[in-house]
C-alpha cells in the first residue's frame, strides 16, 4: 500500500511538472502586441473574442496580464522566509496571466460556467479579465474603455474600489497609469497590423 501511494505521489509530480512545462514561455518582445501575437496567433484569437463577448479592448487585456504576470503563464508570488532564510508560504493564492486568487477565479466559473477553467491557459485567463472588468463595469460604473480605472477595480476588487481604497496609495495610481500607458499602446501598435491576425484560423498552419 505505501509503495502504491509512492507511485501515485510520482506519478502527480510528473503530471504536474509536464503541464507546467507546456505553459508557453513569455513573448520575446512583451513591449509590441504585434509582436506578440506574431509569436502566439491564438492569444490574438483569444484575446479577440474576449472583446467581443465582454466589450473590453484587446490593448486593455494584455496591459493587464503585462502588469500582472509579464505574460508568465506559471508565474505565483514568491514565498515569505521564516527566519529571513526558510522558504515559507506565500502572500497570496494569484497563479497564472492574470494572477487571480483561488476565490475569484471560483466565482468566475460559478458565474460563466467555464468549469475546468485554468489559470496558466491563456484563453482562460483572457476571458477571466473580460469578465471581471464587465463586473467593475456594471457594478462600479467604470467605463470599459477606461484601463486607468479597471486595474485600479482589478487590483483592488470592486467593494474596496468603490470605497476609495486606493486613494491615498500613489504607488499603485503610478502602476495603474503604467498599465494605462500599455494599454493605449497596445491599442495604437495593433491598429496597425490586425488585419494580419483576422484571416481564418488556417492561415497560421
Amino acid at each position: 500500500m505505501k509503495n502504491q501511494r509512492l507511485l501515485c505521489l510520482g506519478a502527480l509530480w510528473v503530471l504536474a511538472s509536464f503541464l507546467v512545462a507546456c505553459t508557453p514561455a513569455p513573448p520575446k518582445n512583451v513591449q509590441n502586441v504585434c509582436a506578440i501575437f506574431r509569436q502566439y496567433p491564438n492569444w490574438y484569437r483569444a484575446a479577440h473574442k474576449t472583446q467581443e463577448r465582454w466589450g473590453v479592448p484587446v490593448g486593455t487585456q494584455m496591459a493587464i496580464i503585462m502588469q500582472e504576470s509579464g505574460f508568465n503563464g506559471a508565474i505565483k508570488p514568491p514565498r515569505k522566509k521564516l527566519l529571513w532564510v526558510i522558504p515559507w508560504k506565500r502572500p497570496t493564492t494569484a497563479y497564472g496571466y492574470a494572477q487571480s486568487v483561488n476565490g475569484t477565479w471560483t466565482q468566475y466559473e460559478n458565474a460563466t460556467g467555464n468549469h475546468g477553467a485554468k489559470r496558466n491557459n491563456f484563453k482562460d485567463a483572457s476571458d477571466f479579465i473580460g469578465w471581471y472588468s464587465h463586473q467593475a463595469h456594471t457594478k462600479a460604473g467604470i467605463s470599459i474603455n477606461d484601463p486607468y480605472h479597471l486595474y485600479l477595480a482589478y487590483h483592488e476588487g470592486i467593494g474596496a474600489y468603490q470605497k476609495g481604497s486606493y486613494r491615498n496609495q500613489a504607488w499603485l495610481t503610478d502602476v495603474a497609469r503604467r498599465v494605462q500607458y500599455h494599454a493605449n499602446t497596445y491599442q495604437q501598435q495593433l491598429a496597425g497590423c490586425q488585419h494580419e491576425f483576422d484571416e481564418p484560423w488556417w492561415h497560421f498552419w
